[in-house]
């Protein structure tokens, strides 16, 4: 059984220790599971009434003033700093395949760098470069021309189609696809005609690209993903869209041709934006929010159709009480009716 005192935890994690640093840790979990010997996080205070509920042997929180009798240790990132804590305890979670299988199909044309892991049924075409120390999965398919950076790794049954490029410590989850036509059609005497995709997808480094994720090439020049950003499961991001840096894109939000997104935009979950808007550096739409037009910087948006949240909240908060007025209002006409009647028999 692997364990460590709390005061190895705090110099881990730069925390600063409230409580006895002999306590010895031999384990990690959820503050609701935790049993005596783990040690749990807060990073949320809604969650605050767990603290004493938890059995948890130390609580790893932020530096906001926190009431426990329990040990803490408090850091700048309690969820960032819980991660770090469980490495110690499950090192090997995940183990990559090693060196290349047997069954692989790799053109003569493709180019390997040092310490490349492939796995079975894997297809690299013609003219494809994968970065050194870069593990790519089985079923993955790699098209011509593509190019992988250094220590990116490509989970099962991802498929990246031909001229694409990817940067360095990129992360694709099972069953993404990069590099898929574009949505482009032309209603042309009654049929719908294609219209051919020549661009390419362009994934900086250091991106996370969540399962089933579709990132369409661009029609023309690029689809662009910015260094740093995070796209979580089921996102479809349309053709010749560009996403700046450090972005965070949430479960089956949607983005449609041509968006230009700032840098640092959060899209909740749900989120829908038509094309050719722009959305500024630091905007965030909230979860289901239904985006039609631009959202300045540093603006939150909710709502269909998506409007500053202060005015959303107002507007639902006027929606909600609708069946109240509209109860009112026939009162009122009811009243008026009767009134009209009385001065009607009074006159004559």
């Amino acid at each position: 059984m692997f364990k460590v005192t709390l005061l190895e935890i705090a110099k881990l994690v730069e925390g600063e220790l409230v409580g006895d640093p002999g306590i010895v840790i031999t384990g990690v979990s959820g503050i609701k599971e935790a049993k005596k010997g783990d040690i749990t996080f807060l990073a949320n205070s809604k969650y605050e009434s767990l603290l004493e509920a938890t059995e948890a042997s130390a609580i790893i929180t932020s530096k906001l003033p926190v009431v426990s009798s329990r040990p803490l240790i408090k850091t700048e990132n309690p969820s960032f700093a819980f991660a770090k804590v469980m490495a110690m305890f499950v090192p090997d979670a995940i183990r990559h395949p090693q060196g290349i299988s047997a069954q692989v199909f790799v053109s003569p044309k493709a180019k390997l760098g040092k310490n490349v892991a492939i796995g079975p049924f894997t297809i690299i075409e013609d003219n494809a470069i994968v970065g050194d120390d870069t593990v790519i999965y089985g079923n993955c398919y790699i098209g011509r021309d593509t190019k992988i950076g250094s220590k990116s790794v490509i989970y099962p049954n991802v498929s990246i189609r031909e001229r694409i490029s990817i940067g360095n410590r990129v992360i694709i989850h099972c069953g993404a696809v990069i590099g898929s036509d574009g949505f482009g059609f032309a209603m042309i005497r009654g049929v719908q005609e294609k219209i051919p995709q020549v661009g390419t997808v362009v994934i900086e480094d250091d991106v996370e690209i969540g399962a089933n994720v579709t990132i369409d090439r661009a029609r023309f020049d690029k689809t662009f993903i910015g260094k740093g950003t995070k796209i979580d499961n089921l996102v479809q991001i349309a053709h010749n869209v560009t996403i700046g840096e450090n972005c965070t894109i949430v479960a089956q939000a949607g983005v449609s041709g041509s968006t230009i997104i700032g840098k640092n935009v959060i899209l909740a979950g749900q989120a829908g934006l038509v094309g050719h808007i722009t959305v500024g550096d630091g905007a965030i739409a909230a979860a289901q929010a239904g985006v039609t037009k631009s959202i300045p910087p540093h603006t939150m948006v909710s709502g269909y159709p998506a409007r500053p949240h202060d005015v959303a909240k107002r507007v639902n908060a006027c929606v909600q009480n609708l069946p109240q007025l509209y109860k009112h209002i026939k009162e009122l006409e009811k009243k008026i009716d009767e009134l009209t009647k009385k001065l009607k028999e009074k006159n004559g």
